[in-house]
Formats: C-alpha cells, sequence, structure tokens
C-alpha cells in the first residue's frame, strides 16, 4: 500500500475527531505491525503527517498529533483565542495619539503629494538620513546611502535571502528559528540547514555548502538569546574564512539598543534587517535592509523582482516620525513596558524552567513533566489562551524540544497576569487532570 494512502487514513481519523490534539501515534514499529506494512513504510507515513503538518515529532518521546495548523500560517493571523500569547506585536494604549500629532501635518496637500508617488526601493535622501539614525546601536551605526527600503520586516527577509541564495542552495539558520523563515524559503526553492545552538547562540561550527546564512544576534526568537561579544567576533572569524556573507534580522535589537548587530564585527559581508512592525506597529510598517557595498546590487535588484520595495506614503510617514522623534519616544515607552512584563513572568511563572532576556517582549519555557508541548498548547486553548508549540520554530521536523514560547506584548498587563497564573496552574496539573491525554 502507498504510504501517502496510509497517511490520509490517518488524517481522516483526524479530521472526524478519532485522533485528538496531543494524541501520541504509537511507535513506528508497532504502526508498521498493526498496518502490515514495513518499518521503512512507517518512517515515511509519519514523515509525510509531519509534512502536512498534522502531526509533530518531541525528541526522546515519539510522534503526536498537533495542537494548532501548520506553524507557517499558524502565526501568520492574530488568534482566536481570548488572550493571546502566540503573535508579538506590541501597540501601547497611547501611542495613537502621538502618532496622529505627528502625521497631521501629513495630510496638507502640499506634503501629501510627496507620498503619491510610485514605490521606491533607495527611498528619499531624508529618509535614508532618519533610517541610520534610528537603526543604530550598540556603537555601531549604518551610512545612510546604504540603507534600502521595503514594505515590511517579512519583504527585508524575503528580498535578503533571494538576492544571496539562488534557488536550489542552502542557507544555514539557527535549529529554532523564526517560523515566516521557513515559509519563505519554501517559496523560493532553497533549502534551510539547522545550525547547532548554545547558551550563547548559534555555534559557529557551520556545516559545508552553505550559501549563506540567516540569525538572530538580539534577542532571538523564539529563545530570548543575546549572542555575547566573543560569539560575534568568533563567528565573524568563520564566516570570513568561508567567504560567506550573513543576514542579521534585527527586529527585535530596540530593546537593547546596547546590542550592535554583527555589522560591527563583519560590515563586509553583513545584511542587517529590521522594521518598524514591532518598533511601531504592524499597521504602520516599514521593511529596512543595510545591505554594504559588494552586495547592495544584488539585493536591490531582489526587492524589485519581488515587488517588495516600500510605497511612497508609509515611506513618508516613517519619515516624519523617525525624524521628530515620536519614534524615539514610542520605542523607550516598549522597551520600559516589556521589562514590567517580563519582571511579571518571573513573578507568576516562579519555579518552572523558564529562559528570556529580562528586555525580551517573549519567553521560553520548557515545560515539566509529564506534559509535553502540542498537548500543553491544546490545554491551554481549551482555557482561551494561545501559545506557540517549539515545533512551529524548529527547522528539522521531529526534534522540537518539550517547550513552548509565550508572546508577551499583545495583552493588557492585567489580563497578562491572570493568563500566567492560568497557565502556571496547568503546568503543575496533569495532562489527565486537564482532560487532555
Amino acid at each position: 500500500m502507498d504510504y501517502r494512502t496510509i497517511a490520509d487514513d490517518v488524517a481522516a481519523d483526524v479530521a472526524a475527531g478519532r485522533l485528538r490534539p496531543g494524541d501520541r501515534l504509537p511507535p513506528q514499529r508497532r504502526f508498521a505491525r498493526q498496518r502490515g506494512i514495513a518499518v521503512s513504510t512507517a518512517a515515511r507515513v509519519y514523515g509525510e503527517l509531519v509534512r502536512r503538518g498534522l502531526a509533530v515529532g518531541e525528541t526522546g518521546r515519539g510522534t503526536f498529533i498537533r495542537a494548532a495548523p501548520e506553524p507557517g500560517s499558524a502565526l501568520a493571523e492574530p488568534a482566536s483565542a481570548t488572550v493571546d500569547l502566540e503573535l508579538n506585536f506590541p501597540v501601547l494604549p497611547e501611542q495613537a495619539e502621538w502618532i496622529a500629532a505627528s502625521l497631521g501635518p501629513l495630510l496638507r496637500p502640499d506634503l501629501l503629494v510627496q507620498g503619491l508617488g510610485p514605490a521606491v526601493v533607495t527611498g528619499t535622501a531624508e529618509a535614508r538620513a532618519a533610517a541610520a539614525s534610528v537603526l543604530a546601536r550598540g556603537g555601531w551605526a549604518p551610512s545612510a546611502p546604504d540603507v534600502l527600503f521595503t514594505g515590511n520586516g517579512r519583504q527585508a527577509i524575503a528580498a535578503a535571502v533571494a538576492a544571496l541564495v539562488p534557488a536550489g542552495e542552502r542557507l544555514g539558520v539557527e535549529a529554532l528559528t523564526y517560523p515566516v523563515v521557513k515559509g519563505i524559503a519554501a517559496r523560493l526553492g532553497v533549502t534551510l540547514v539547522p545550525l547547532e545552538l548554545d547558551e550563547h547562540g548559534v555555534v559557529p561550527d557551520l556545516p559545508p555548502r552553505l550559501r549563506a546564512v540567516y540569525l538572530q544576534p538580539a534577542l532571538h526568537n523564539p529563545l530570548g538569546l543575546a549572542m555575547p561579544a566573543a560569539r560575534r567576533v568568533e563567528l565573524a572569524e568563520v564566516l570570513r574564512e568561508r567567504d560567506l556573507p550573513v543576514i542579521d534580522d534585527g527586529i527585535n535589537g530596540f530593546l537593547r539598543p546596547d546590542l550592535a548587530p554583527l555589522a560591527e564585527v563583519a560590515p563586509e559581508r553583513t545584511v542587517v534587517l529590521d522594521s518598524l512592525s514591532k518598533r511601531l506597529a504592524p499597521g504602520l510598517t516599514l521593511g529596512f535592509v543595510v545591505a554594504p557595498p559588494a552586495l547592495r546590487d544584488r539585493v536591490v535588484a531582489a526587492v524589485r523582482s519581488g515587488g517588495w520595495a516600500a510605497a511612497r506614503f508609509p515611506m513618508a510617514a516613517a519619515t516624519r516620525l523617525m525624524a521628530d522623534g515620536t519614534l524615539a519616544k514610542i520605542e523607550a515607552a516598549k522597551r520600559a513596558d516589556a521589562v514590567a512584563r517580563q519582571e511579571l513572568v518571573a513573578e507568576r511563572l516562579a519555579g518552572f524552567e523558564v529562559r528570556s532576556d529580562p528586555r525580551a517582549y517573549h519567553c521560553w519555557w520548557r515545560l515539566p513533566e509529564p506534559w509535553r508541548a502540542e498537548t500543553f498548547v491544546a490545554a491551554a486553548a481549551r482555557r482561551g489562551i494561545a501559545v506557540t508549540p517549539a515545533a512551529a520554530f524548529a527547522v528539522s521536523p521531529g526534534r522540537a524540544p518539550t517547550a513552548v514560547r509565550l508572546a508577551l506584548a499583545s495583552p493588557r498587563i492585567d489580563v497578562l497576569a491572570g493568563a500566567l497564573d492560568t497557565l502556571a496552574a496547568l503546568a503543575r496539573s496533569s495532562p489527565e487532570d486537564s482532560g487532555i491525554e
């Protein structure tokens, strides 16, 4: 029997509710005996279920029915749960008033006309100067002519990957990475190669045959790691030896303005990415690509061919917000807000294995026995709380740790406190007590 037909049978059991989120599939040898198939065929069935997003493997535990849709879509839209701890877009109550005050004059006809032109990659001289100032951190500052603009951060990632990695070639990424990168790579025909992580970030012993590397050195998503200076220097040396370009995704870097990007230690080969999605708001965003001269033309061509250039009006709006200090005011308020939320996590999840930078807007929670990530996600959803399982971030299917990521930015802080209390009580119980086995 064809392995895909057997996978269809399992998928039908999931659709009918005979297999529920968090249910453990039998070991492959037992599954093979039950179905009268070879063990190698059973392995292909399980691989197909993982590929379809119906199952997930947890290291040392087995294969389980997923509690959520495929990660690429799971993180693409706001959760329907009462408390959303999946998406991480901080929008402060007072920032709408600040933004309105800044952008009001932009609606005058003589100024508005500046934002009605066609999309552009290189922006205006004013936009480049404002962005160069905003993107500076840790003693590093980009040269204004090197700044390019996309519609948002995801487009910046797509453009950088398309520019540096031809279809069919290999891109090294942290073994746990931003889920959108997996979708972008699949659409571009790029193979992702997981890079080993330790407590300092990616291990510099890089595998062979890479064309580029994509990393999040500042407040890594989902782990919250901040790569120390010594590791950045060590990594830069390896990149030079291998003549590899590196994409530094600094989307969370504004929360740690003391941390310089990898461009500080490897300026000739680092493409720095950023956006206003988290700094400002997802509905009023702009993507930034800082490309060194040797790579700039390739990135510009990728942005243009992909249709990812920034529109004029959001660029004009962003330029005003950057230039008049409104963005800096919002960033400072968000840094204080993130610290307060992390203090709440430390208080309400005390005693659990929770890891993060105390200034990040997310944390990584290794769940206690006997919980599995998919089972915990399902149990939390029953209580109206959406959290993200480790499998959403794992580059290699079947190698996800028993952990979840909590995104802290979306709910009001009092709602977050209640949700953390609920999750703590849930983690102290058992799957059987919660009605999930």
